[in-house]
């Protein structure tokens, strides 16, 4: 009996039955290792698309009525109908995490292996907790998190979200260097501009806000003008500032960003044809399965046709 199924290639059941290599699969909702059973039904129950689009279906849904529920008119009107729907959503989220996790038995740790599932769990379970439900601000913040969870169904939302992490050690550097940047100018700023401009330059915690404005150009002719009546050099400093801080660097983050999705979309990609592979090894072992019954099938016809007579009719 084939109880156990790996992600999408077939069960480690089959897998001892047959001695032959099955390969795993990467769950679609994060990186699972192939080598995790499964109970094969369950698995295949939530990791199918119906189910799937049926869940984001619901999230949308949650997301109407949280949206409704803002409305002072609508929740004095239907207040009880929005919170009898919500409830009756929540419902559908916990049935679908306890299912989750029982695919995973008999080793239901597993299914926290996947970060999605450690948020899912979060923002469904943590709704239980006492100490959370007495948390009005709490609650609603869970409820918001749960339309985050659409990100997990949409593929170039994942490939996004992927981007931001691949970037992450990136841009806290280039952040540490445009501050530098910043500092740098603030400091040589307060000591051209301090004393005329003090509500611009007057320190260097002003100047530096001043100068994190002029990273976007926000009013660059303005600020340009007042420096240019207190000292001759504020042309060369403020476009020399534009040049390093607003181009290079920014263009540079950009560099960064676009870099990482990059390698974002290439590690999907694989994951895609990874997942492919593994479908198709999946009907191979199937085939394989209906090859290996047909030869016993007909072992079993061979032997009953060699045995005597009298045996075959006792």
């Amino acid at each position: 009996m084939k109880t156990f199924w790996r992600g999408t290639a077939g069960t480690s059941a089959a897998k001892a039955d047959r001695g032959s290599p099955s390969s795993g699969s990467t769950a679609k909702d994060g990186p699972v290792s192939p080598d995790i059973p499964r109970i094969a039904p369950l698995a295949r129950l939530v990791d199918s698309e119906r189910f799937q689009i049926f869940i984001a279906g619901v999230i949308i849904v949650n997301a109407v009525v949280i949206a409704l529920s803002t409305y002072q008119s609508i929740e004095d009107a239907y207040g009880t109908l929005l919170a009898i729907t919500n409830d009756v959503l929540y419902g559908i989220f916990l049935l679908e995490l306890i299912i989750r996790i029982v695919s995973y038995m008999p080793r239901p740790w597993n299914f926290f292996r996947s970060g999605w599932n450690v948020f899912d769990f979060i923002v469904i379970g943590g709704v239980l907790i006492p100490a959370v439900r007495q948390q009005v601000t709490i609650l609603r913040l869970l409820r918001l998190a749960r339309i985050v969870r659409l990100m997990r169904f949409l593929p170039d939302a994942r490939v996004l979200l992927l981007t931001v992490t691949r970037a992450t050690p990136a841009v806290v550097s280039m952040a540490v260097l445009t501050i530098l940047v910043i500092f740098v100018y603030a400091v040589i700023g307060w000591s051209l501009f301090g004393q005329e401009l003090p509500n611009e330059w007057g320190d260097i915690g002003t100047a530096m806000l001043t100068l994190f404005i002029l990273l976007t150009l926000e009013n660059f002719p303005v600020y340009l003008h007042q420096a240019q009546e207190v000292s001759g050099i504020a042309p060369l400093y403020f476009l020399s500032f534009v040049l390093i801080a607003a181009f290079i660097i920014v263009n540079l983050l950009i560099g960064v960003i676009i870099s990482a999705m990059d390698q974002a979309r290439s590690e999907e990609a694989q994951r895609a044809r990874k997942s492919d592979s593994e479908k198709l090894q999946v009907l191979v072992n199937r085939v394989q399965e209906v090859h290996d019954l047909l030869d016993e099938i007909q072992s079993e016809l061979e032997e009953s046709g060699r045995q005597p007579p009298d045996k075959r009719e006792g």
